[in-house]
């Protein structure tokens, strides 16, 4: 077997290659962070197996962060792989950084140069610069699968044969001295002397990784205590080097990576925030409202005029409309999955537009703009592709806390992900909203969007306040290049989230509406009670956890039921209610929330948003939490869940009462009556601060002007 290793830079086109070599799909996106771990793919090509390792992108050996850890890590324990450095065809001055290092460290070194864009701003003679470097060297796009076969070919000239150079399988002792070249002389390698014997083929990297104060391989080698202090030289030198060989190859173009003129407006400093949001807005209203509802009626009509409706027919026919079969396949099938399955357009809708977020470059101006403000809170612009990551899915958002190099920010930046408004939460808002609220319905999402980001904010303030205080983070950020999303990749993308979602309906949500089903149509001696013959096992444990709910502004057994299950997944809180109601068709669930004494009966439109407000924020699905408790431990998940359940709760409570507040006196009366609550607030609030910094000037009293223009306060 071959066994090949991917490294590079963040967001050069690692994971593309990966896919594009391996037939996998693992996430890619135009931003720094994707990949936080290593992941393994095998394939066969011309009769030979293949291991390729797609490790974290990393700029140097030395590593600040957890990803950058598992990817050193890795290399030094498999010296003997094959190594695919991939870079930028228009970012390869500061590429070639890593890959200066990956020579010195011995190592079996493939250079992929990844041409992302038509037009990079280098013109290079690639055939000169291999020559210079000693590698071999490929010119391709990652994404095209025909162009990564000469990879393949490569490689399996690689095993039997050996490099043109005829180097073979010595490749990575003969590799060790070729970046001595002609900048390493500068570099004073005496200081290092007697410390590294013991590794030959990796002499040189280990004593210009002691030259740069490395505190990792000053441990590994017990010389924490010995002060070298040659970082500046060693990095002088090998830029110095870069730029000699670049000149010599390199054409450069009239344009700068990663810069556009549009920026001028995507940071400005008024102007960023409010246009994320209109485009927050933008996407919500083409996926929840035009586009995205007119495919989802489409396809629940279809559903129903040729799927369930003549199979209940043949059923009907067999058993009869009264029978057990016909209640579970009318109900638990055709009644809860059918009303998810209607939401799959809008589900893929919504992945795509994050996606195409993600593959423009826009993702990483929100997080250059919104690092000022969660720095604030005790967070960092890492944090943000991680929250925004939670709009798809809670699960896999988790995962990529793990590039934040302080540890109290990993598990703040963990416990606040499921705040942040997954897509599995969508049919509930679509499907309750829906009947409530109509066409208003749009601002009742956007506004539980923007209360998940709120609370989240408030709570990392508290968390930073008391238990989980950072330290000083440092935020290196790469803005990439602006990109239009291909239409192989949109297409890819939205079959992706179609395979995912359509899985999730035929394994997970199935398995629980039956589960449901059955608990809700037997009792609890396990005897046949649907059709209102008895009270079932669910209705039950429902109403002895019902009057926890009563302030809430619900307290029917169905609703809290679908609570329950939503633990598993959030889909099923609409499947469940819809079973609960006991009714046939798509439109069943809309009838049963406004009949009175039904089990999903709201009795009014303040408690439909208290219970959306508690879905929002309640706990979350249960593969969440396991990836939670595996990331920052049971006891911090532990405490999440609490923090999750009381928070959901008194901002339910609080939600509803305001509302039922404006629902019973009118919206100008309460609104006038909170806007004079907030300016008293806001007028003892400065009196205090004023009387306190009074207090504390050591000046004395009224001289709180004179300091201040004296500079002294």
């Amino acid at each position: 077997m071959i066994r090949a290793t991917l490294v590079g830079n963040p967001n050069t086109g690692k994971t593309t290659l990966f896919n594009s070599l391996t037939g996998g799909h693992e996430h890619v996106g135009n931003w720094h962070g994707v990949t936080v771990e290593e992941k393994v793919g095998r394939y066969v090509f011309k009769g030979e197996e293949i291991s390729i390792v797609d490790l974290p992108g990393i700029y140097s050996l030395s590593p600040l962060s957890f990803e950058e850890q598992v990817a050193v890590e890795y290399l030094e324990q498999n010296p003997d792989d094959i190594v695919i450095n991939i870079c930028d065809a228009s970012n390869l001055q500061r590429n070639l950084y890593l890959t200066l290092s990956l020579l010195e460290m011995g190592l079996n070194v493939v250079m992929v140069v990844n041409q992302i864009d038509k037009r990079p701003i280098c013109k290079i003679d690639y055939a000169k610069l291999e020559r210079a470097l000693g590698i071999k060297i490929f010119y391709l796009n990652a994404g095209d699968k025909n162009s990564v076969q000469e990879i393949n070919k490569f490689l399996l000239q690689q095993k039997s044969e050996s490099f043109e150079n005829g180097t073979g399988e010595n490749v990575g002792k003969t590799l060790a001295s070729r970046p001595k070249l002609s900048y390493l002389a500068s570099i004073e390698l005496d200081k290092t002397k007697g410390f590294v014997d013991k590794w030959d083929r990796a002499k040189d990297f280990y004593a210009i990784k002691l030259l740069e104060d490395d505190e990792r391989v000053k441990e590994k080698l017990g010389l924490q205590n010995v002060e070298f202090g040659g970082c500046e030289s060693v990095a002088k030198a090998r830029y110095n080097f870069i730029d000699s060989v670049l000149k010599d190859f390199a054409s450069p173009r009239e344009r700068v990576y990663g810069k556009s003129k549009v920026d001028k407006i995507f940071l400005n400093r008024f102007l960023a925030i409010p246009i994320f949001l209109c485009m927050l807005a933008g996407v919500f209203y083409l996926t929840f409202f035009s586009v995205g509802k007119w495919l989802s009626d489409g396809l629940a009509f279809l559903l129903e005029r040729f799927v369930s409706a003549p199979l209940l027919s043949l059923i009907e026919n067999v058993y009869g409309a009264g029978s057990w079969i016909y209640s579970l396949f009318n109900v638990a099938i055709f009644g809860g999955v059918g009303s998810i399955l209607s939401f799959l357009p809008q589900v893929a809708l919504l992945f795509l537009f994050l996606s195409i977020l993600e593959d423009s470059g826009y993702l990483s101006r929100v997080a250059f703009v919104m690092d000022d403000i969660l720095s604030k809170v005790g967070l960092s612009g890492k944090s943000v592709y991680t929250l925004l990551m939670g709009f798809g899915c809670s699960t896999s958002a988790v995962l990529t806390a793990r590039n934040m190099e302080d540890k109290n920010a990993k598990i703040k930046t963990a416990l606040l992900t499921p705040y942040m408004s997954c897509s599995a939460k969508f049919p509930v808002y679509a499907v309750l909203g829906g009947v409530f609220f109509g066409a208003n319905n749009i601002f009742v999402i956007l506004g539980l969007y923007l209360l998940g980001v709120v609370i989240a904010i408030l709570l990392s303030y508290i968390f930073e306040k008391t238990l989980l205080k950072s330290k000083q983070q440092s935020f290196i950020l790469e803005f990439p290049p602006y990109r239009m999303m291909s239409a192989k990749r949109t297409l890819s993308v939205l079959w992706q989230n179609i395979k995912l979602f359509l899985g999730r309906v035929g394994t997970l949500i199935i398995a629980m509406n039956v589960v449901v089903w059955v608990l809700s149509n037997f009792s609890i001696t396990f005897r046949f009670v649907g059709n209102g013959r008895g009270i079932s096992m669910l209705e039950t444990f429902g109403k002895i956890l019902s009057p926890l709910f009563v302030p809430l502004g619900f307290d029917s057994w169905g609703l809290v039921a679908g609570l329950i299950s939503g633990l598993v997944a959030k889909e099923v809180i609409v499947s469940s209610i819809g079973m609960f109601a006991g009714r046939d068709g798509f439109g069943a669930i809309e009838s049963a929330l406004l009949v009175s004494g039904s089990a999903v009966y709201f009795a009014s439109k303040s408690a439909v948003v208290s219970y959306l407000v508690f879905c929002l924020l309640y706990f979350p699905c249960f593969a969440t939490m396991s990836v939670m408790s595996k990331e920052i431990g049971k006891k911090w998940t532990a405490i999440g869940m609490l923090v999750e359940f009381v928070t959901a709760y008194i901002t339910a409570f609080v939600v509803f009462t305001l509302a039922r507040c404006f629902e019973v006196f009118g919206f100008w009366t309460v609104f006038l009556m909170l806007v004079s609550l907030t300016i008293i607030f806001a007028c003892g609030v400065v009196i205090w601060k004023r009387i306190k910094a009074k207090k504390l000037c050591p000046y004395g009293k009224g001289c709180h002007k004179d300091c201040k223009r004296k500079g002294k306060v």
